[in-house]
This record gives C-alpha cells, sequence and structure tokens, in this order.
C-alpha cells in the first residue's frame, strides 16, 4: 500500500472546513469518544499507564488536527493545522489510512513500512492506543446509528453513500456486506 493508492478527502471539502472553527469539532468528537468509552468500557483500562498521555492524531488531508487526552474522559480538541499543542506521540496520515486501520481494513504495521503513516514521540503510546482500539473492534458507522435512535436506518444509509463517495472506510470489515 501506497499513499497514492488510498483515497484522500477531495481538495475542495477539505478546503471547505478550512474556515470552521475548531472548537464545536472537538466538542463533537468528545461527545463521541465518551460515548464510545462507556459502550466500551474495557479501552480506555486497556491503556494502562499510557492514558495519561496525549496524542496528537493528524489527517494530513484535512486542515486540522485532533489532540486526544484519553484519560480526561476522554477528551479531544481540534486544532488548526500548524498550531496544535504538544503531545507525547503523534500519528499522521491520510484520513482514509486513519479510519481504514481502525476498522480493520488496512494493516497499521504495513501503513508503518509503506510510510503511508507516520508515527512520532513515545512510540509506546501509540501502539498502545492502536491494541486498545483493535481489542473494542470499533464500528464509527454502527455506533453513529445507534446514536441516533429511530433515526439509525437513515444514518446507516448516509453513511454508506458516503463511503462510496470518499473511499473512508466507516465500518468494519468484519461486518457482512457492511451491515451496521
Amino acid at each position: 500500500m501506497t499513499e497514492s493508492d488510498l483515497p484522500h478527502c477531495p481538495r475542495l471539502i477539505a478546503r471547505a472546513l478550512r474556515p470552521l472553527p475548531p472548537a464545536p469539532l472537538g466538542l463533537a468528537l468528545t461527545a463521541f469518544s465518551r460515548r464510545l468509552s462507556a459502550r466500551h468500557a474495557g479501552m480506555l483500562r486497556r491503556l494502562g499507564e499510557y492514558a495519561e498521555h496525549a496524542v496528537l492524531i493528524d489527517p494530513t488531508d484535512l486542515p486540522f488536527v485532533l489532540r486526544m487526552e484519553p484519560a480526561a474522559g476522554p477528551r479531544i480538541t481540534a486544532h488548526r493545522r500548524g498550531r496544535a499543542p504538544a503531545a507525547a506521540a503523534r500519528i499522521a496520515g491520510p484520513l482514509s489510512a486513519l479510519t481504514g486501520m481502525l476498522h480493520g481494513r488496512y494493516d497499521g504495521d504495513a501503513l508503518f513500512f509503506s510510510r503511508d503513516l507516520v508515527i512520532e514521540g513515545d512510540t509506546a503510546v501509540v501502539l498502545a492506543l492502536r491494541n486498545a482500539l483493535d481489542d473494542a473492534e470499533l464500528d464509527l458507522a454502527g455506533e453513529l446509528a445507534a446514536l441516533a435512535g429511530p433515526f439509525g436506518a437513515v444514518v446507516r444509509r448516509a453513511v454508506a453513500v458516503a463511503e462510496r463517495a470518499s473511499g473512508l472506510s466507516l465500518h468494519r470489515e468484519d461486518l457482512m456486506n457492511g451491515a451496521l
């Protein structure tokens, strides 16, 4: 896998996101990540001592970076590119690589060795995070559908359309036919 093989966020969308304020994105991601943590209680425990370390998640094809603090609930803050605060580690790559790794579509080691993902700082923190997420077997599309309650079916269809249009992996690969 090379970065040229991975889908990238269309530049038009990335440009459209640029003027948006990062604070509301951070608040929404914090609320979503806390819901995930409640539904998958072992995920944060699996981090052990590394839960105290912040990680920068840098989707290189988007105009912002995310700083995740697992021990804070977890808390995710969004920052403009170039203005991110310090963190123990940074994992960077196209959004498709990051979501694909989360959902089992791409192997994290292969992405790292092909240089599609870059890891800086304390690699033990990133490894602990990856292992915790792998063990939780998260399915972002399923979580969003569950959050939508009676509108879950609408969310499922919207996610399927977004997946086809963007090339992003928004559901676990091991779910039959992308069922949520």
